[in-house]
């Protein structure tokens, strides 16, 4: 069964992703790409670490899609936002050419349709925001919101966290 769970910025999406599946054994896989220089970003990733059951192994696939095709027991990844940032570097699709990012987008949700896993997806609901003021961030809004629409339609389970509380949607 996949689930998605969907939420603003510090809306409490990851936490409750996490108590979705069982503490003793889960594969967290995690999308953030590490920058040495941002030790901000360093301190965000190490607090999600130090929330993580001691019984989960943390996995950092260079190809995503590729890795749900073959994943088993439960897996959480977290999350699908930074994954898309980071496949809108590699395809160098910031000032709008599309068609890799989509390939991927496309790869990954038939990535999570088959996935015989139990899957826990964590990603950030951006459309509820005002319109971006540049070209790029307008770029990922839509494009993470047309992802975002496409793994809720594979998604057993979707849920929105507002304020740290959980709102059923399918």
């Amino acid at each position: 069964m996949t689930t998605l769970v969907l939420g603003g910025a510090r809306s409490g999406k990851s936490a409750h992703a996490e108590g979705l599946l069982p503490a003793d054994e889960a594969t967290y896989v995690a999308t953030a790409r590490v920058d040495p220089a941002d030790t901000e970003w360093q301190a965000r990733i190490a607090a999600h670490v130090a929330r993580r059951p001691p019984g989960w192994h943390t996995v950092e696939p260079p190809d995503l899609p590729a890795f749900l095709v073959t994943a088993h027991g439960p897996v959480l990844v977290d999350d699908v936002a930074t994954w898309l940032t980071g496949v809108m570097d590699d395809h160098g699709a910031w000032d709008g050419d599309l068609d890799g990012v989509r390939r991927e987008c496309d790869r990954l949700v038939a990535a999570v349709r088959g996935c015989s896993a139990e899957l826990v997806l964590v990603s950030s609901e951006v459309g509820l925001g005002v319109v971006p003021a540049t070209r790029s961030g307008r770029l990922f809004r839509d494009q993470l919101g047309t992802l975002n629409a496409a793994l809720a339609d594979v998604s057993a389970q979707v849920l929105l966290l507002v304020a740290g509380l959980p709102l059923r949607l399918r």
